[in-house]
């Protein structure tokens, strides 16, 4: 006998006209971001009595600023030190007045500079390609601003600048922006781009303290989050996270192996050269299917090895993409459902590509 069932479509998860960028969510772009209202809500519906949240891929930190908005303390990892910096700064609360100081002494610091007030030489990045994706012009106020940021003392600031930075550095490059992937610009439009290096940063600045300033008013709390690099396919410190530790986990998984699918390091190559970080070539071969094994294995799930058998037949070389993924998420989705507490939840999200809904 047929079993008839019917598909029920709940569009209170859609979120079609909510406000993706409130608080800190709005600071800095990147690869299939979850929409916080959907942390959020899973936090207010299974999250009303945790004390401690888990994300194994953070990514810059949505689940973590929703659940220290409720009063949740966070963990979170992820092996991108882009990542790591967008998420530090998302979740670190800075007083105003401080930042404020900040932001009026950098304002002072363009005036006297466009002035000619302020003589510099910067030392420019040589890294490979920069001639590629930034013009000469481009290249040296980006080293003016780096420069600048080098001598701030305050930690948190300067890594509050940093994520202005990175994004800035983005926007002026000869990339297509509206790819995350690296496409470099057309000849034609290559010699219409004269970006305003300094005038980009100050309006990244601006808004990331605006969006700062609602996180304060909003957060009134004490919770806070911590952000580490270990990689969950392979072991989670028991000094950080002990088993039966977590009270709930959400998180938005990867999609795909980086190398082929979301380019994860590829859309954090040049922010990452131009912050210095010397793991950069090591994003997309560390993420999850990065290692790349010649293997045919069954995951005794019917679905997933009915696609795997199809994928096989049309292309041999592309299923070994495939199977390396599923291989590493298994034993990443293994390592982490050992730190939950029993009868406690957790939540794998699915998440979207900027300015999409799935």
């Amino acid at each position: 006998m047929q079993i008839m069932t019917k598909k029920y479509r709940d569009e209170t998860w859609d979120f079609r006209t909510a406000n993706t960028k409130q608080y800190t969510h709005c600071f800095h772009p990147y690869p299939a971001m979850m929409i916080p209202q959907v942390a959020g809500r899973i936090l207010d519906e299974f999250g009303k009595e945790a004390k401690l949240l888990f994300d194994p891929y953070c990514g810059t930190g949505t689940s973590l600023v929703e659940a220290n908005l409720r009063g949740i303390n966070a963990i979170g990892t992820d092996i991108n030190p882009l990542a790591r910096l967008i998420a530090k700064a998302k979740t670190t609360v800075i007083p105003l007045k401080s930042l404020d100081l900040y932001l009026e002494d950098f304002n002072d610091f363009v005036f006297s500079i466009q002035l000619g007030k302020i003589k510099t030489k910067p030392a420019i990045p040589n890294f490979e390609n920069i001639d590629y994706w930034f013009k000469e012009e481009t290249q040296y106020w980006l080293a003016v601003v780096k420069e600048y940021i080098e001598q701030i003392k305050d930690k948190d600031i300067q890594d509050f600048f940093k994520v202005a930075f990175s994004e800035t550095v983005r926007e002026v490059s000869l990339t297509r922006n509206s790819e995350f992937k690296l496409y470099r610009m057309t000849k034609k439009q290559i010699e219409k781009f004269n970006p305003n290096v300094l005038s980009v940063m100050i309006d990244k600045l601006i808004r990331n303290r605006n969006g700062m300033a609602e996180y304060i008013r909003l957060k009134n709390n004490k919770a806070e989050s911590k952000i580490y690099d270990f990689n969950t396919v392979y072991k989670i410190p028991e000094s950080i996270l002990p088993s039966e530790s977590v009270d709930i986990i959400i998180t938005s998984p990867p999609h795909g192996d980086s190398r082929t699918t979301v380019a994860y390091g590829q859309f954090s190559r040049l922010s990452n050269q131009w912050l210095g970080f010397e793991e950069l070539n090591e994003v997309d071969k560390k993420g999850i299917g990065g290692l790349r094994r010649r293997v045919i294995k069954s995951f005794d799930f019917e679905p997933l090895d009915e696609v795997i058998s199809k994928i096989a037949d049309i292309d041999k070389n592309r299923v070994y993409d495939v199977i390396s993924f599923y291989i590493d998420y298994e034993r990443s989705i293994n390592n982490v459902s050992k730190i939950v507490k029993k009868k406690r939840n957790s939540s794998l999200c699915g998440g979207q590509q900027e300015g999409k809904r799935n």
